[in-house]
């Protein structure tokens, strides 16, 4: 019996477009560029980080979050970042009783804008307002408090195999990998990826028919 269902942000709950986009205007490089750049790690199983250090070596990422901030360019998510399925599916899965949680790896602005924008969620958290970011352990113990359920009731939802499915399973999660941005491409009929994920959905209304199923 499915109790909890843990979702990840990006590429799960809301699209990284306006992410990215960002900092391709903070840098000063065109949008494609950055793009093919982030495109060209993830294939490499580089984190994304990687790409804004290609483009501007030796780059102070936390020092440049500042920066924006006092440039008025920090983080920015609302109602449009949103993947059109988010709302519906979570709305139906905490009819149909499931706890509903957020936690991703993200920053402490992040969490805020997420809470900001009523989601039918019991929980919204991110790696930042934990001080732990995945794939460590420790944030996945901390999902399985914040579900409230025991790890094999907990479903985590994610696009990426390396930060969401594998180490979910390593700590007794269930596990669906999403095929959604990037890293859910690239990464969908990857024969790890299959044999480890217990579901592989393309829309998150598919986890109704399953908790349902």
């Amino acid at each position: 019996m499915i109790e909890t269902i843990v979702f990840d942000v990006g590429e799960t709950i809301a699209r990284d477009d306006r992410y990215w986009g960002s900092w391709a205007s903070w840098l000063e490089v065109p949008r494609h560029t950055l793009s093919a750049l982030v495109g060209a790690v993830v294939a490499r199983g580089l984190d994304n980080a990687e790409a804004l250090r290609l483009v501007r070596p030796g780059i102070d990422i936390e020092a440049e979050y500042r920066a924006r901030e006092s440039a008025g360019q920090g983080e920015h998510l609302d109602e449009a970042d949103l993947y059109e399925d988010v709302r519906p599916a979570l709305a139906a899965l905490r009819q149909g009783g499931v706890r509903v949680v957020i936690a991703g790896n993200q920053t402490v602005r992040v969490g805020q804008l997420l809470r900001g924008l009523d989601l039918p969620a019991d929980v919204i958290a991110t790696s930042a307002e934990w001080g732990v970011a995945k794939p460590q352990p420790e944030f996945f113990r901390r999902v399985i408090e914040v579900a409230q359920a025991s790890a094999e009731r907990i479903v985590y939802v994610g696009d990426h195999p390396a930060n969401d499915v594998h180490p979910a399973r390593a700590a007794g999660l269930r596990t669906a990998h999403l095929r959604r941005g990037p890293w859910g491409h690239l990464w969908a009929d990857d024969p790890e990826t299959i044999a480890t994920a217990d579901w592989r959905i393309s829309s998150l209304m598919e986890l109704v028919d399953i908790v349902g199923g």
